[in-house]
């Protein structure tokens, strides 16, 4: 949906951005990297309007951060 602005699912052109955020004790839609909400990686959706379907994608600017983080795990 992200890439190609359609939705799997449906085939619907309706889709909308949920931007990611962090709030006051973990709340939003992020990945908290390290002890306090400076540290999140932010998660976007994106929803299809149509049927419901949605994806949840990170920035390419946060993949490094994510990926060096002493949370993740590399399967």
């Amino acid at each position: 949906m992200k890439n190609t602005g359609m939705c799997p699912k449906c085939g619907s052109p309706k889709i909308v951005r949920i931007n990611g955020s962090a709030g006051a004790y973990g709340s939003g839609n992020n990945i908290i990297l390290g002890a306090t909400i400076f540290s999140a990686v932010n998660v976007n959706r994106y929803v299809c309007c149509a049927c419901g379907f949605t994806e949840e994608w990170i920035d390419q600017e946060d993949i490094e951060r994510l990926a060096v983080s002493k949370k993740a795990q590399i399967v």
